[in-house]
């Protein structure tokens, strides 16, 4: 955070983004394995649940708002969860991926433990998936705000919904650096693209990797 701020919020200094690295270097550094620093960090991914529930407060400073947006908002979600997979699939088979790599793909802009179990469903793989993630998030995160400006988005609840509906937590994070109305936004995104990308995946991603060949 201090990082952060002396260089003014830039977005290559996102804290999310620096604590990753500096974990990564600590633990290939001191060569520990991945099992034993996740037992040690136990009790930080059980708080991972009331955060994630604690998001509900400024939402529902919004809910005005939110009731006059519902039918726009609906749309640009399930615009959003499904080009979002459609695309990294496409993507993906252009690249010449496995079949177990794109269904570790599709899920890649859904919140880690949905994204895990989705991968695991449709038969790919939930570790390379959790790397995809954590990936989406940060480039979400780093970048949002320069595209934003070069798109000429200004409102802060479609600028938020947009970063949630993208890059799940770490987007949502960053929204909340920026103001409590974005966050707010990305915070619902992020939620409910979950719950959508988990329904609509399974139906969605198989059929579009028959019709690719």
């Amino acid at each position: 955070m201090l990082i952060n701020k002396r260089c003014n919020a830039n977005p290559l200094a996102n804290p999310v983004l620096l604590a990753v690295a500096a974990l990564v270097i600590t633990l290939w550094a001191t060569e520990t394995p991945y099992r034993t620093y996740f037992e040690g960090a136990q009790f930080v991914h059980f708080l991972l649940g009331p955060a994630t529930v604690a998001l509900a407060i400024p939402l529902y400073a919004q809910l005005g708002r939110l009731k006059r947006m519902a039918v726009p908002l609906l749309v640009a979600l399930l615009a959003g969860s499904i080009t979002a997979a459609c695309s990294a699939v496409l993507i993906g088979h252009l690249l010449g991926a496995s079949e177990a790599t794109l269904f570790s793909l599709a899920p890649k802009s859904v919140t880690t433990p949905i994204a895990m179990g989705i991968a695991e469903r449709l038969g790919g793989l939930p570790s390379l998936t959790a790397v995809l993630v954590i990936l989406t998030g940060i480039l979400g995160a780093v970048g949002a705000q320069g595209l934003y400006a070069v798109l000429r988005i200004k409102d802060p609840a479609i600028r938020g919904f947009a970063l949630g509906t993208a890059s799940h937590g770490i987007g949502t994070a960053r929204a909340f650096q920026v103001s409590e109305q974005t966050g707010a936004f990305s915070a619902l995104a992020m939620g409910l693209n979950g719950l959508v990308t988990a329904l609509l995946l399974p139906g969605l991603v198989p059929p579009q990797l028959r019709w690719l060949g």
